[in-house]
């Protein structure tokens, strides 16, 4: 009932699966799992239907619950508990044509079969969220069967994301990814060409995630944690190395989530770059009276800015309107369907954010220090996502 992630292949157990597979096949390391197929999938839903309030709803088989148990007993810790991160792992999802970055839910710090069998549900349900829809919407795409992936968490000091090509470019911060991929801090952030770290850019990592027994808590950072870098460039370099191996592996550029735990690195997810990053500049835009930032998406874009707190300002937004905001998280999907451009106060390249900016084609600055006052709501100004500049139009 259940795929040892090592026999993982895409028919089955979807393309997050089957790239960690060929991975764990090289001697690369990935942590331990399991693949709940895309067959529990498709029974669940063919008596319960495919509106999420009714994958929500639908009954978890005992047996399936009892598989689970099993193999989680097998992926334990020394204390006999496994905590694990529970991911979808869809057939439209990380391929060379779509990653479907953040659209579905992720679960992690789960422990006990019950509670992982709920989380494989929820991300079931998160197929029909809102957001997945409006993503396969406009990228005409019809829905995909979808498996579930069961991995051990790996407790990261750092982690962060990993860009490869003729340079790599590594973003991290403090504890588990979380905070890099859903854009929530401003990373660290190097280049690396050959063996030498040629750039190095000093984020505000402000918070971290970390898991606390069967929780994932945000703390803050220290000041002395946040004035430092989190990575030493002997690390920078390794995880470099370890990135071009990948892509050697998987016989393409990667993009790459990666974790560091007791100065052992892993290998959290791995899949094909479908849009290239912006050109790093080579020093700060200035002049007049522009903001700048990280170049996140390339073009660029005029209208007028709205300023956007949270969800309940999703209304206000019309299209063609600069989307500023201190970050967005997978829930924003569909207003990336209507605005022109986004500028956030925090995030880095290699955010989910930025990736799906870049996959439907929107100039995006990221990082922009208090933009949401400096740019009045309303006001029509550019933003140039090639060089990180935005000023009034």
């Amino acid at each position: 009932m259940l795929i040892d992630l090592a026999d993982a292949v895409a028919a089955t157990s979807g393309g997050k699966a089957a790239a960690l597979a060929r991975l764990l096949a090289a001697g690369l390391p990935v942590p331990p799992g399991f693949v709940i197929p895309t067959t529990a999938y498709a029974e669940a839903v063919a008596g319960a239907g495919t509106a999420r309030r009714q994958v929500e709803r639908a009954p978890m088989p005992a047996a399936l619950v009892e598989a689970i148990s099993r193999g989680l007993g097998r992926l334990a810790g020394p204390s006999g508990e496994a905590y694990v991160a529970v991911r979808s792992s869809a057939t439209g999802e990380d391929t060379a044509e779509a990653t479907a970055a953040g659209q579905h839910d992720t679960f992690l710090g789960v422990s006990g079969a019950d509670r992982v069998a709920e989380a494989v549900r929820g991300c079931w349900a998160s197929l029909w969220s809102e957001r997945a829809v409006e993503y396969r919407r406009r990228r005409a795409a019809g829905p995909p069967a979808t498996a579930v992936l069961v991995q051990r968490l790996v407790d990261a000091d750092v982690a962060g994301v990993m860009f490869t090509g003729e340079e790599i470019r590594l973003e991290a911060s403090w504890g588990l990814g979380e905070s890099v991929v859903g854009g929530r801090v401003t990373p660290d952030s190097w280049v690396v060409s050959g063996d030498s770290v040629v750039h190095r850019s000093l984020g505000g990592k402000g918070e971290r995630v970390d898991r606390d027994d069967a929780r994932v808590v945000t703390r803050p950072v220290p000041r002395a944690d946040r004035e430092r870098f989190c990575l030493a460039d002997d690390d920078v370099v390794r995880l470099a190395a370890l990135g071009r191996e990948t892509a050697r592996v998987m016989g393409a550029p990667q993009d790459i989530e990666w974790a560091i735990a007791g100065g052992r690195i892993w290998i959290l997810q791995a899949r094909p770059i479908t849009t290239p990053l912006p050109a790093a500049p080579s020093s700060p835009a200035a002049g007049g009276t522009a903001l700048t930032g990280t170049p996140g998406s390339p073009g660029v874009a005029s209208g007028p800015a709205r300023v956007v707190r949270g969800p309940g300002d999703f209304g206000r937004v019309r299209p063609g309107d600069v989307l500023v905001c201190r970050t967005t998280d997978p829930a924003w999907t569909p207003l990336f369907g209507v605005v022109a451009a986004v500028v956030t106060e925090t995030g880095g390249l290699l955010s989910h954010a930025a990736i799906v900016a870049r996959e439907q084609g929107l100039p995006a600055v990221l990082a922009v220090p208090d933009a949401m006052t400096a740019l009045p709501d309303g006001a029509t100004v550019e933003v140039d996502g090639g060089t990180g500049r935005i000023r009034p139009a």
